[in-house]
């Protein structure tokens, strides 16, 4: 049988409310009383009841993390940094894969709810009518990371997806480049999809570039569709010299396919991609890309997250944390 709060009481000779207390740390307690309560935890291995003890108290420090695919490079390192913080703020986290489908994250959320989650952290996936009604409609605190509403209804940790995809097209503009194509996301992320589409078009028409709808290819932000649409671009009467895509696989993907091609990378077609993740050192040449500063986002989304709870005062409801271009040698070094 598990030890329960009542057998501390009686080897320690002392009340449960006693025990209750030196095991939430109240101060309250005489210290020998208290080392005599630890002393008996310590024979009879007790280990207070967290459930319990978040009834009592209407906490459980624990905070409910809905991530759309846990193997993403991209999502692992956010995870590390909302870990980090909920580690300093003494904070669990459950983390939850929501394989980037609706019906799932719905049900993840009634289920982290069920639980009695402190807060909730929703990462990177598209918000809909639907998440918002089931994230508004609780007193749970909710704040979302890489990703935001809309109408900023919710608050949100993220950076300027319009302005960071505008950089790297008019990077790619002011080396000379007039065949610039975007390997885009799905038209339906408002985001990572149609945002950054939206920066690409500014930074073409900022730059006397007219629109070609033959250089812009939707992918899913996988390795395989940026392969594919960028073997299709090269079959183009006119193929493009520079290629931007709106995360890094992808870019890579544009770069093997160029490769297989037998043209060369930045000679013939300069690349750059987005995030920013590890595999960027890996590949050869080396992928330009625009730094999304993945572990601040979700150190900074846990941290105001922590504000919420503890009702303690925000300042900004919305964050836009700073972006910039790590140049390296899928991109030809810039004339002075």
């Amino acid at each position: 049988m598990p030890v329960t709060i009542y057998d501390v009481a009686r080897e320690a000779g002392v009340s449960m409310a006693t025990v209750s207390r030196v095991v939430n740390g109240n101060p309250n307690v005489k210290p020998l009383t208290r080392k005599k309560v630890l002393a008996a935890i310590e024979r009879l291995g007790y280990r207070p009841n967290a459930v319990a003890r978040g009834l009592a108290s209407k906490k459980t420090t624990t905070v409910g993390v809905i991530i759309p695919d846990i193997s993403s490079l991209f999502f692992s390192e956010l995870a590390r940094g909302i870990e980090d913080i909920a580690t300093m703020y003494k904070y669990n986290i459950i983390l939850c894969n929501s394989d980037q489908r609706m019906e799932k994250e719905l049900q993840l959320i009634n289920t982290l709810l069920e639980k009695q989650v402190d807060g909730l952290l929703f990462l990177g996936a598209e918000i809909k009518e639907d998440h918002l009604q089931a994230l508004t409609s609780t007193s749970v605190p909710t704040v979302l990371a890489a990703t935001r509403d809309a109408d900023n209804v919710l608050p949100s940790v993220s950076i300027d997806h319009f302005q960071a995809a505008y950089d790297a097209t008019e990077a790619l503009a002011s080396r000379g480049h007039k065949r610039i194509a975007m390997i885009s996301g799905p038209p339906n992320d408002p985001l990572n999809g149609l945002m950054r589409y939206e920066g690409y078009k500014k930074a073409l028409k900022d730059n006397g570039i007219e629109l070609d709808e033959e250089l812009v290819a939707t992918g899913n932000y996988f390795y395989e569709s940026g392969l594919s649409t960028t073997k299709a671009f090269l079959a183009l009467a006119e193929p493009p010299t520079a290629i931007f895509a709106a995360n890094d696989e992808m870019a890579i993907g544009a770069i093997h396919a160029i490769q297989d091609s037998g043209l060369n990378v930045p000679g013939d077609i300069e690349v750059i991609g987005h995030d920013n993740i590890r595999l960027v050192e890996m590949v050869r040449p080396r992928l330009t890309s625009v730094v999304q500063p993945m572990y601040d986002i979700g150190a900074v989304a846990m941290r105001l997250l922590t504000k919420y709870m503890n009702n303690e005062n925000v300042e900004e409801h919305v964050v836009l944390l700073p972006h910039r271009i790590e140049y390296r040698e899928s991109t030809k070094p810039q004339q002075a």
